[in-house]
C-alpha cells in the first residue's frame, strides 16, 4: 500500500465503515420488515468492494464493523476484509436498536455475531459498534454484556443530542468507561466539534454527504490540532451508491438517506488524501491507549477459516 506521508495533519484518526445492505438503515424499519431481506437485491458485497478499491488507492487502512446477517451470507466478504490487511469488527447480528431488545436478547444477537465474525475473519473481533449507536442512557446496560462477551473496545455512544440516538453531555473523546456493574470498556465515540455550548457531529455518513467538503476538511482539522484528538469517522457501503433501489419513507428519512450519494466516493478520497487514517485498534494504540485482548479464535490459530 501507498504511505500516508504528506497529509495534513501527524494525528492518526480512526477510518471505519458500517457493513450492511441499504434496505437495513433504521430510517425504513417501518417501510422494510426483516422477513423481506431475504428476497431484496443485494448490494452489499459490491459497494464494499468499492470501498476496498478506494482504500487500496489512497493506501489506508480501515476497521469494517460488519453486521452478522451480512456475514453469514457473505463469508467469503469478510475473508477479504482481513485478507487485505483491515481490522474486523461487529456490528451486532440483526441491526436491531439496542434498546428495543432485552439484555439476554443482546447477549445471544452479540455472541452470535462474533463468533461468526471471527470464523470467516480469523481475527479476534475486539470492537463493536451498535446498530445506529443504539446504545443510550436508557441500554447502558449492553455495555456490560460487551466486556463478558469479550470486546475491547466500543463506538456506540453518540455524544450529541438526536431523534433517535446520542447521549449529550457523554465525554467527546476517546475514554474509559465504567459499565453499569463497575467493569472497565474503552469507548471512541464518533466525532463532534464543540461550538459554543453546542456539539456538532461531522464525521461520519450522512453529515460527510450532507455538509461541504470544506466544512468536513475544517471539522477534522480543528478536532486534530486545537482539540488534539484524532476523529473517527464513520460510513455505510450503501452510500457510494446512486444508483440502489429506492425505497418510499417519510421525507426527512428520504432526505436523510438518499442526498449525496453521487458525489460521496470522491468525498471519500479527498478526506482519506488529505488526513491520516488507520483501523481503530491502531489509532487507539497511537493515541496511548490499550486495548484488552482476548483469546484469539480458533480459526485465527489454525489459518484463516477455508470454508
Amino acid at each position: 500500500m501507498n504511505s500516508q506521508q504528506g497529509r495534513e495533519s501527524k494525528t492518526l484518526n480512526a477510518f471505519t465503515i458500517d457493513v450492511e445492505e441499504h434496505f437495513q438503515v433504521a430510517a425504513f424499519a417501518r417501510e422494510v420488515a426483516r422477513d423481506q431481506w431475504p428476497s431484496l437485491e443485494s448490494r452489499v458485497r459490491k459497494n464494499t468492494a468499492s470501498l476496498l478499491d478506494l482504500l487500496d488507492e489512497v493506501g489506508v487502512r480501515a476497521t469494517f464493523f460488519v453486521l452478522g446477517w451480512v456475514a453469514e451470507r457473505e463469508p467469503g466478504l469478510v475473508r477479504e476484509i482481513a485478507a487485505r490487511g483491515h481490522e474486523v469488527g461487529s456490528h451486532g447480528y440483526s441491526h436491531r436498536l439496542v434498546y428495543e431488545q432485552s439484555p439476554a436478547e443482546f447477549r445471544l444477537e452479540t455472541e452470535r455475531s462474533r463468533r461468526i465474525l471471527q470464523d470467516a475473519s480469523g481475527q479476534a473481533v475486539l470492537g463493536y459498534r451498535a446498530a445506529s449507536f443504539s446504545i443510550v442512557r436508557s441500554s447502558l446496560w449492553a455495555l456490560d454484556v460487551l466486556v463478558e462477551a469479550g470486546f475491547g473496545y466500543d463506538s456506540s455512544v453518540f455524544p450529541v443530542v438526536h431523534d433517535r440516538y446520542g447521549i449529550p453531555g457523554a465525554p467527546r473523546g476517546i475514554h474509559v468507561r465504567k459499565t453499569p456493574a463497575g467493569m472497565e470498556l474503552l469507548e471512541f465515540p464518533p466525532s463532534t466539534v464543540a461550538v459554543g455550548r453546542f456539539r456538532l457531529p461531522v464525521a461520519g455518513g450522512g453529515y460527510l454527504r450532507l455538509l461541504p467538503w470544506a466544512v468536513s476538511r475544517w471539522a477534522i482539522g480543528r478536532l486534530n490540532r486545537r482539540d488534539r484528538m484524532p476523529a473517527m469517522v464513520y460510513v455505510h457501503p450503501w452510500e457510494i451508491d446512486p444508483d440502489q433501489p429506492r425505497i418510499r419513507g417519510t421525507l426527512p428519512n428520504q432526505l436523510r438517506h438518499y442526498t449525496g450519494l453521487r458525489s460521496m466516493r470522491d468525498k471519500l478520497g479527498d478526506l482519506l488524501r488529505t488526513f491520516r487514517f488507520a483501523p481503530v485498534v491502531d489509532t487507539l494504540a497511537a493515541a496511548g491507549f490499550s486495548v484488552p485482548w482476548t483469546e484469539p479464535a480458533p480459526a485465527q490459530r489454525n489459518g484463516p477459516a477455508s470454508r
